[in-house]
């Protein structure tokens, strides 16, 4: 069984999460865009039997019915995302694990509701770091 381990930008919410990873997306409903400022978030989805904390407890709260999200406290990284009527799984930030590279995303959620200007971003100019360093 696979072991992933991840936490947020401070260190101080860390977790481990066991078991098979699935539904790798990137959603861009209205709640998730305005719960990172982001114009969409990457989740992906472990059993939440095989979802531990080895480090400070997150914040959580009640975005919706029956949403619970939950962040640091300290730093605010978003961390996870937990549907009541899902009691079984649990929806982790892709960039907050440690190898967020092992989820790239399958699918998109809730375009309905993406950022109009989303789509442009494709044909962007790109950066490996300051805008004075091009990507070749």
């Amino acid at each position: 069984m696979s072991t992933y381990e991840g936490g947020c930008l401070c260190g101080a919410v860390r977790y481990r999460a066991t078991g098979p990873a699935s539904n790798a997306t990137l959603c861009h409903c209205h709640s998730c865009r305005k719960a990172s400022a982001a114009p969409m978030v990457a989740w992906v989805t472990f059993p939440r039997a095989g979802f531990v904390l080895t480090g400070a407890e997150p914040v959580r709260y009640r975005s919706s019915p029956q949403v619970v999200r939950s962040f640091c406290g300290r730093c605010g990284t978003p961390i996870g995302y937990a549907r009541d009527d899902e009691p079984e799984t649990l929806d982790v930030t892709t960039l907050s694990l440690d190898r967020a590279g092992d989820f790239p995303p399958a699918d998109q959620t809730w375009t309905a509701d993406a950022v109009a200007w989303e789509r442009t971003i494709g044909a962007l100019p790109r950066h490996r770091g300051r805008r004075s360093d091009p990507d070749e």
